[in-house]
């Protein structure tokens, strides 16, 4: 028999690395907590669509709601689990999950932030394995239908990094790729934690801001206050990341020094920041998609700031490095999450830094 998958949490990244999965024959189990969009993939299928070059697909799946899991008992137990729910529902996800694996089954948390020391507490080291989605651009846009706003990015980018939390390259790590590539480029890498954090600064410079301003990406890249914004951001975690002593990879496609130093005031650094980042935002599908956090306050759902910026608050502290840019932002997109405050650029154009 042919391993048994489990993607928990079908949303936007585990709905469209699933779908993939079962277009290409794999066993595969979808399992959501939101009833409408159960029923949808139920009925109508899964359905996957692009914003360029690649044709909409559908496919049909099975998909558990949570209070259906329990019939799982009297089937071949999973072999593989992929969790994909956002970051703050790791320990449940995984806690429920785990009740249903094989004996040599494992977890790979698929997700964004830095959530693999949560599932061990859960199974163990030896049951999980980190796998980095980078720069997808993927939105579960309506109940059954996830949409990614661009093509596939193919040799231009590698978008999924799977790798052990010892970095050694094994078996199973090498399963986990397999299925990944399945959706686009991928490879394993010996470096899960410098990618994981590289994959935070990312995170750390879009996703609070789209939360607080209610922009999209393109919005706020072309906004001179915001880019610096974002940049001291970045710069901050650059630093608090190197401190804890992460191997970080290319950020946007620079070096993450490049990165900090713009922040810190370097011109040099600032210019090709600032260059680079306009070039991008042009060639990915004119910046029109709205990072998950932006989608979050529109959809009136929870952020994952607590465990992006405000991680990277937490962490500084620890090692002494100073991030009043990370505070400052995860304060108030707290506020815009208790509609304390609308979404607005003003709030982040009157924050003062130093």
């Amino acid at each position: 028999m042919g391993l048994k998958i489990a993607i928990m949490g079908v949303g936007a990244i585990g709905g469209y690395a699933g779908a993939h999965m079962v277009q290409a024959g794999e066993d595969v189990t979808f399992i959501d907590p939101w009833p409408e969009h159960v029923e949808r993939m139920r009925t109508t299928g899964l359905r996957i669509s692009h914003l360029r070059e690649v044709p909409e697909f559908t496919v049909k799946v099975r998909a558990l709601h949570l209070m259906e899991v329990q019939q799982l008992v009297r089937e071949q137990p999973i072999d593989i689990a992929l969790v994909c729910v956002k970051s703050y529902d790791t320990a449940w996800a995984t806690m429920l999950i785990s009740q249903y694996l094989s004996a040599n089954g494992f977890i790979v948390s698929l997700q964004n932030c830095m959530n693999e020391e949560t599932i061990a507490d859960v199974v163990g080291w030896g049951k999980v394995v980190g796998c980095v989605a980078s720069a997808i651009t993927v939105e579960l846009c309506e109940p059954g239908h996830v949409r990614r706003a661009a093509g596939k990015s193919g040799s231009r980018h590698t978008v999924f990094r799977a790798g052990e939390v010892h970095g050694r390259t094994t078996g199973r790590i090498r399963e986990v790729c397999r299925l990944v590539s399945l959706a686009d480029s991928a490879t394993v890498t010996a470096n899960l934690w410098g990618e994981r954090w590289s994959k935070l600064v990312v995170n750390a410079m879009a996703n609070g801001i789209s939360a607080c301003t209610g922009l999209p990406s393109g919005e706020m890249v072309r906004n001179y206050a915001l880019r610096r914004f974002a940049n001291r951001v970045g710069s901050e975690a650059i630093r608090v990341g190197q401190a804890l002593g992460y191997q970080l990879e290319q950020i946007h496609d620079l070096d993450p020094e490049i990165i900090a130093k713009a922040g810190e005031g370097d011109a040099d650094a600032a210019k090709l920041f600032d260059e680079r980042r306009l070039a991008e935002v042009d060639r990915l599908s004119g910046g029109e998609h709205r990072p998950s956090m932006g989608q979050d306050v529109v959809k009136g759902r929870r952020t994952e700031i607590d465990l992006i910026n405000g991680l990277i608050a937490r962490k500084g502290e620890e090692v002494g490095i100073r991030t009043p840019a990370n505070r400052a932002l995860t304060d108030i997109v707290k506020r815009v999450e208790r509609r304390e405050l609308e979404a607005d650029p003003r709030h982040l154009m009157e924050v003062r830094l130093d």
